[in-house]
């Protein structure tokens, strides 16, 4: 008897050891290709949750989901920044933000230019760089030296000519250039300098996957970088008729809210997953996906190609084209908590099998960089990827030392969020905010949706955590936003009111005119829904 209680004894502490792991199993690892490809996908705006991997209670994404399902989900896998232009440089150069010296989207207005919005806020937000550095050996530019070649489409708002993609490291641009949306919308003609029109109506996600297929066809034979960075799902949001038909009923089925948004500090936000439109697009997106991935298996690649999926921030909930829903993470795109920089993030490494499943190590984007070198055998480049570590260890199963993640955003998103830096080290996140230099603290291991503010309980941990922030960037030279000589309290309390009644009244309405069954933007689904904030 006594040897029977000790058997299931054991069998208790080892199943008790196994499940407070931070890797839930481990990684066998098999006989690795000679030749090895990547395939990073960088999708825009895409939030968290907007997957039916994670919710499958209305988007469809059965694409992106093989990813996730065939690789390894980082559960707190991170952007670097709330908005995109600097989170896509972190992944070209493995640094945070306030080091590489673009903290806002290229293009945003900075210094007293910000005045120009008419938002009337208390500070004036620094100046910030505007291209990708040429200085820096970007990630295309080291695995060129490793005999690859480099491929890019999409999205790029990394500087104007000059420092466009073939700039910095990629062989051949189909697509990439200063803007930061889709100038044309999702279907041809495109108003894109560096991609040549299709028939009309022909969609823009599509045909970049199709251009990647091409591409790694004709370099099969070769190691190849494709990076597939989409325009979508930034707005405007535009899908077809019978894609809104097909997620309106979903949405009615679900049980249609009275209302969906509600204020925050300076704009109303979205708090319902039920945009059929939006919806939409993020299906037309992951059909894509589904195109590269068949591409990559009928070319017989699908064994040696290492394949990302990422995001570059969170879902659009306000401002923009008010678009999702985050929750239950809190804010969104350009916003300072879980909302606006936790993202998918998911790496497949085909000859590492899939015995387990999700991490819950805290990474970030400035990671990738030194991974994909060390998962293709190349030396890393640490004078470079300054801030990025490698995850390989995490893939095979094994920890990696933690270390603190940085965000440096001293300035107003269009989104609604506040100039504001963070730091993440471990469970803890502590927000530091710039227009009264006050604190945040939460647990993220307790409280995900970062409802329960806890700095004054944890006073020491709150210090540790701010001291070891602006030690960081002051390390780096980092720029803040200064008090507005000219601020008008009561200019701003006009403004915030009106967003709390005028737009917050019109967003309402524009959500059910979008949910209603006679729905029709003047027989024109391609060039209507083009909301701005």
């Amino acid at each position: 008897m006594i040897r029977i209680i000790s058997f299931f004894a054991l069998i208790f502490l080892v199943f008790t050891s196994c499940k407070n792991k931070k890797v839930e199993t481990t990684k066998t690892v098999t006989t690795e290709p000679e030749k090895k490809n990547i395939l990073f996908i960088l999708a825009d705006d895409y939030g968290y949750n907007d997957m039916s991997y994670r919710n499958d209670s209305f988007y469809e994404t059965p694409n992106i989901d093989v990813i996730a399902k065939e690789g390894i989900v980082f559960n707190n896998g991170y952007a670097t920044c709330q908005v995109c232009s600097p989170s896509r440089a972190s992944i070209m150069n493995g640094k945070f933000p306030a080091r590489h010296g673009i903290t806002d989207w290229i293009g945003a207005r900075e210094g007293e230019k910000w005045r120009e919005k008419k938002r009337y806020n208390k500070l004036l937000p620094p100046t910030y760089r505007h291209n990708l550095a040429h200085e820096d050996i970007t990630l295309p530019e080291a695995l060129k030296e490793e005999g690859y070649k480099t491929y890019f489409a999409g999205k790029w708002h990394l500087g104007e000519k000059g420092s466009w993609p073939q700039d910095h490291g990629f062989d051949i641009n189909i697509g990439g250039w200063d803007a930061g949306s889709p100038r044309g919308g999702y279907y041809a003609p495109y108003d894109n300098p560096n991609l040549k029109d299709g028939e009309n109506g022909e969609n823009l996600s599509i045909r970049l996957a199709k251009e990647t297929v091409e591409f790694m066809k004709e370099n099969k034979d070769e190691k190849f970088f494709a990076y597939l960075s989409f325009y979508a799902v930034h707005g405007p949001i535009q899908s077809t008729k019978e894609k809104w038909a097909k997620y309106r009923k979903k949405a009615e089925q679900n049980g249609i809210t009275e209302s969906s948004f509600k204020m925050k500090k300076f704009l109303p936000m979205r708090e319902t997953q039920d945009n059929p439109i939006y919806a939409g697009l993020v299906e037309t997106m992951d059909d894509a996906v589904g195109t590269v991935l068949k591409g990559l298996k009928d070319l017989g690649l699908d064994k040696n190609t290492i394949v990302v999926f990422t995001s570059d921030n969170g879902g659009v909930s306000a401002g923009d084209a008010f678009s999702t829903s985050n929750l239950p993470l809190r804010g969104g795109k350009g916003y300072q908590y879980e909302g606006g920089i936790r993202e998918p993030y998911f790496i497949k490494v085909p000859w590492l099998k899939n015995e387990i499943k999700e991490s819950n190590s805290p990474v970030t984007g400035a990671d990738f960089y030194p991974t994909l070198l060390d998962l293709v055998g190349a030396d890393l480049k640490p004078n470079e990827h300054k801030d990025g570590v490698s995850l390989v260890p995490l893939l095979k199963g094994q920890d990696i030392e933690e270390r603190a993640l940085i965000w440096h955003y001293p300035h107003y998103g269009n989104q609604g969020g506040e100039p504001s830096s963070i730091i993440r080290k471990g469970d803890w996140k502590l927000i530091h905010y710039y227009e009264d230099n006050r604190v945040e603290l939460f647990n993220l291991k307790n409280d995900i949706a970062e409802k329960n503010e806890i700095a004054k309980e944890n006073e020491e941990i709150a210090k540790t955590l701010k001291a070891e922030l602006f030690n960081y960037l002051n390390k780096v030279d980092a720029r803040f936003p200064v008090k507005d000589p000219l601020y008008n309290a009561d200019l701003e309390a006009k403004h915030i009111q009106k967003m709390a009644t005028t737009k917050l009244e019109s967003l309402e309405k524009q959500r059910s005119l979008f949910l209603s069954a006679d729905f029709d933007p003047q027989n024109n689904w391609w060039g209507s829904l083009q909301t701005k904030d």
